[in-house]
């Protein structure tokens, strides 16, 4: 007899539809498994057979043929033990084919039957709604993660006994369900650190708001201790809330990579992840024997803070400039090419010397040609693609000794970025984007128009600062934030003037 499941498995982080079948004949016993398999894929044939010997059920001396399909594509990952033991029992005679109809099965087994948990059941159980398959089973642990699939009921079980009796007596069981809605705003509230922390530093604050409104990149500057790395990491409380397809875009990136805790549904707050220096281009960019996001998918939606930024490896910094254009990166090897999102908010932060406190000379005792060295580090092609740089001064002792209930709450700088944000989802609407960092050439020209005093500015700026085009362009974007953030409308001279500063000291220090 011949015995057919649906199941998936995951390429990049989008789940694939695999027809799991078995066909049980006559002849010397054994089990053979043929699809393009890994090795862990190969090994479920003992998982398996021993499950389903310990669940009750008696296993003929038959041959046993398993067909994992298409062919041609690659099967990886854990999630396969629970089809090929359900398509074993259907073509054996224990259950019956009509079943399983309108189903997909995920799970790894482990020998005693029971259902162990497994990565990427979000793009699996998406993949399923998308092909408008309407029930699911996965092992227990991953039932919150797949039941915020609307459209899909997620059937969340402990062991395969129980698979067989869900779906010989589906009326007993009830779905999952999971109010996604109100764990992304729960997962908001969570958030302890608050800009009111820092004291002192406003001109870094406002380039910090300027950041968050239009998730532009930032580099900050200054001596150690000035409060970089302090607000760089208070960035995220202040950017808006993730929407629920940004949420389940970054839950996939979490959950294939083993990262998403199993009492959780999505990932609510944006991610701040914040690589040492020491990190390896393939880390940050990911890869792998088993092709797995990396640091810059892990920070899509939310910021990748590069602290130290010099003393990254060259090539390792580089391979960044790719992915800030085209907000995704695509991976090619031997068994296919595999593509992971990108979109993150890159936050750097750096000393202007070794030692960190040049130009106070009472302190630095870097000679210019050291400093110069250390400054070269930082290529301009990369130099280009940060919207924004800021110089975080010493701070005095009546910054330090001030009351913290003095200064602005993350709630009331994330009340004026949403603003913001708001007038960029409506004016970009008819768009495939949400911030104005996205902006391209063509959609500048529409949407970041300039009167005859802004364009005559901006010139005199291009001439004198010698920008690049690439320079020229962010110079706009990040003019159209500010004003965003004051409601208007039309770009002045102002709001370009203020744009054009956050570039003049990069010009100063590279320059």
């Amino acid at each position: 007899m011949l015995g057919k499941v649906l199941s998936g498995t995951v390429t990049g982080i989008e789940g694939v539809q695999v027809m799991v079948e078995a066909d049980i004949s006559d002849g010397l016993p054994q089990f053979d498994m043929v699809g393009f398999l890994a090795s862990e894929v190969k090994e479920a044939r003992e998982r398996v057979r021993t499950a389903i010997k310990n669940t009750g059920y008696i296993l003929e001396p038959k041959r046993y043929t398993i067909n994992l399909s298409p062919a041609n594509l690659r099967k990886e990952g854990n999630m396969f033990d629970l089809p090929i033991a359900v398509a074993v029992l259907i073509g054996s005679g224990a259950v019956p084919q009509r079943v399983v109809e309108d189903c997909m099965l995920f799970g790894e087994l482990g020998l005693d039957g029971t259902l162990r948990p497994i990565n990427g059941t979000l793009p699996l159980v998406t993949e399923a709604g998308r092909l408008g398959i309407k029930r699911c089973v996965v092992p227990y642990e991953n039932g919150m993660e797949g039941s915020v699939v609307d459209g899909v009921d997620v059937f969340a079980l402990k062991d395969l006994k129980e698979v067989i009796d869900y779906l010989l007596n589906p009326e007993k069981y009830c779905p999952v369900i999971t109010d996604a809605a109100e764990m992304l705003l729960k997962e908001m509230r969570s958030v302890k650190e608050d800009f009111s922390d820092i004291n002192g530093q406003l001109a870094a604050k406002r380039a910090t708001t300027i950041a968050a409104a239009g998730f532009h990149n930032i580099l900050y500057i200054g001596p150690p201790g000035s409060g970089k790395s302090m607000m760089a990491r208070r960035l995220p409380t202040i950017l808006p809330q993730l929407t629920l397809d940004e949420a389940i875009e970054l839950t996939k990136i979490y959950s294939i990579c083993g990262l998403l805790p199993r009492n959780k549904a999505l990932v609510g707050a944006r991610p701040f992840r914040s690589p040492h220096h020491t990190t390896s281009m393939q880390a940050m960019t990911g890869g792998g024997r088993v092709p797995k996001p990396g640091e810059i998918s892990l920070a899509d939606r939310g910021v990748l803070f590069l602290d130290e930024l010099p003393e990254f490896n060259n090539s390792t910094l580089e391979v960044l400039r790719q992915p800030l254009e085209d907000r995704e990166i695509v991976l090619a090897r031997v068994h296919g090419s595999y593509r992971y999102p990108a979109n993150f908010q890159m936050v750097a932060a750096m000393n202007p010397c070794k030692c960190g406190y040049y130009p106070d000379r009472t302190r630095c005792k870097c000679t210019t040609a050291d400093v110069n060295r250390y400054l070269q580090k930082i290529s301009q092609p990369l130099l280009d693609r940060i919207d924004l740089c800021i110089e975080m001064p010493k701070l005095e002792y009546d910054d330090l000794a001030l009351q913290s209930d003095k200064n602005e709450t993350s709630a009331q700088i994330r009340e004026k970025v949403e603003r913001a944000v708001n007038m960029q989802k409506e004016r970009y609407k008819n768009e495939s984007i949400l911030f104005n960092s996205q902006l391209n050439a063509k959609l500048i020209e529409k949407y970041c128009p300039l009167g005859e005093a802004e364009n005559k500015l901006l010139g005199e700026a291009f001439e004198a600062m010698n920008l690049s085009a690439r320079a020229y362009h962010r110079i706009i974007k990040v003019a159209r934030t500010i004003a965003d953030l004051e409601g208007s409308e039309s770009i002045t001279t102002s709001h370009l003037s203020e744009a054009i500063g956050y570039r003049t000291f990069d010009k100063e220090v590279w320059g």
